[in-house]
């Protein structure tokens, strides 16, 4: 009796990867694609079971490749059929694998399939044979070897461009960039230097915000006027929702970002290590301090006025006499013979109550009172030196993180001595920006406009957040002791108010 012969059925799972295309112009992948269907039909006599392609995702730096695990999951199923020879098939070992413990794993899942690997570019491994997995992984490792030797080259030339205080890369927002060019035209270094319209765009973004502004609103406002955002002109391959297609609208978070930038105050930073920056600095330390406090709390991020209805609750400013527990609002009043009515209401166990209108309007007398001295300016910009001193302590610890980096790399130190230097100066820096922000003198920024008789008219048509962040400017200090007095009327002998440079009466 004749044997019956079927026909192998050679399915082809096709593989394309490029690392880098940030502008997704696809040309590198498309390429591979082209040149694989050829491969896989005329040379291999095969039938294409289906094309994965990813762009601009690196297989070295670890990141997941999803039409990778798409591509091995339907070739490992196809491979289990009977009469089905299965073919994963890429241009070159490169684009499949650059991980060894990656590659090793596919070798072995391919190994137990007995599937096959081939490449465009030469190579027919059948994973069956121990010979031909060992050739392949041999192959593979001189990629591997070719891409941690160019991933150290990279590192070494980004540490030494972050010890001389370069940018790296594309120059940022705020900033313009001007080449050096030697006799033959030759470009031999550049310098960034302030950007006329960027800059002051950074710097108004700092000033609202520290002036009591919330977040959206200044975006809002530069929406409003059209100015460009830092992602003007830049080319994505997804963009959120309502931005236009040149990138010019600012959106939610932003400003944010901008503010909060090291570069604004002339740092570069490296793997967590801060270094002296070659550019001029947009904003002074102190500015960039109050910021990072500010949203740290939540108080710049304020996107509705439900969020500060209320002038003196919560924080520091306004506690109760006799427990010290934070104020909060609450209704009180009886309801049979009126309306009840906001009261500041101690947060704890309800030792005192203050009718709300009443309270403010009583604070806030105080407040344009001290502001309406137009030697305020003066009175409240007090001594700066000790901040200053803290702030230059600040600067040369960053400094001593800079020299730990270069002794590392001159083989001077270990990298675990790199790593504990820069914890502990890490620690000391917090500590020295902490003292930093305790002796600051008031920051005038919240003032802006607001010192002189002027506050008299201004006053009243500030909103609550933009008056409790001048009461936090001036430090200004509340304390509510009960009230013996029944009935209606208010006892001012029972708060205990208090600001810079003036304590709280007892």
């Amino acid at each position: 009796m004749a044997a019956t012969v079927t026909a192998l059925r050679i399915l082809v799972f096709l593989y394309a990867r490029i690392s880098e295309d940030p502008l997704d112009r696809r040309r590198g992948v498309g390429r591979q694609i082209k040149d694989l269907r050829y491969w896989a039909v005329e040379e291999i006599g095969g039938e294409i079971a289906g094309e994965w392609i990813e762009n601009d995702r690196s297989a070295h730096s670890g990141e997941a490749r999803p039409e990778y695990d798409k591509m091995m999951a339907a070739a490992l199923a196809a491979a289990q059929q009977p009469g089905v020879r299965v073919v994963v098939g890429a241009y070159h070992p490169s684009r499949l694998w650059r991980q060894r413990v990656e590659r090793a794993q596919a070798i072995e899942d391919l190994r137990a399939v007995k599937a096959f690997v081939s490449f465009e570019t030469g190579g027919y491994f059948n994973m069956a044979k121990a010979s031909d997995r060992s050739q392949l992984a041999n192959l593979g490792e001189s990629d591997t070897a070719e891409s941690e030797v160019k991933s150290e080259r990279v590192a070494r030339a980004a540490l030494e461009r972050a010890e001389e205080g370069r940018a790296n890369g594309a120059v940022s927002y705020g900033w313009r960039r001007i080449y050096r060019h030697d006799d033959d035209g030759k470009v031999i270094g550049f310098d960034d230097v302030e950007h006329p319209q960027q800059a002051e765009i950074v710097r108004e973004a700092a000033r609202r915000l520290l002036s009591g502004e919330a977040q959206m609103a200044v975006e809002d406002d530069f929406n409003d006027r059209d100015l460009p955002s830092p992602g003007t002109g830049m080319k994505r391959k997804k963009r959120s929702i309502l931005q236009s297609e040149d990138g010019r609208r600012w959106g939610k978070g932003s400003v944010k970002k901008l503010v909060l930038r090291k570069a604004n105050i002339g740092v570069r930073v490296h793997q967590g290590v801060e270094y002296k920056a070659a550019w001029p600095a947009l904003l002074s330390i102190e500015q960039h301090a109050r910021l990072e406090d500010m949203f740290s709390s939540g108080e710049a991020t304020s996107t509705s006025p439900g969020q500060r209805k209320h002038l003196l609750t919560w924080g520091e400013v306004a506690t109760c006499g006799p427990c010290g527990q934070q104020i909060r609002i609450a209704m009180r009043g009886n309801s049979k013979r009126g309306s009840k009515k906001a009261t500041y209401v101690c947060d704890g166990k309800g030792c005192v109550g203050r009718n709300e209108e009443t309270l403010d309007r009583y604070i806030e007398g105080i407040v344009v009172e001290v502001l309406s001295d137009p030697a305020a300016a003066d009175i409240f910009a007090g001594d700066r030196s000790g901040a200053l001193a803290a702030l230059e302590r600040v600067e040369a610890l960053r400094i001593r993180q800079g020299q730990a980096a270069d002794d590392y790399a001159d083989g001077r130190i270990t990298r675990e001595q790199l790593h504990r230097i820069t914890r502990r100066l890490a620690d000391d820096i917090t500590t020295a920006q902490a003292e930093a922000k305790k002796l600051q003198p008031v920051d005038l920024t919240a003032l802006d406009g607001l010192i002189g008789e002027q506050v008299r008219e201004k006053w009243p048509a500030l909103t609550v957040q933009r008056k409790r962040r001048v009461l936090e400017a001036l430090k200004f200090r509340v304390r509510i002791h009960p009230s013996s007095r029944r009935g209606p009327g208010f006892d001012h002998t029972t708060i205990d108010v208090g600001w810079h440079g003036r304590e709280l009466t007892a």
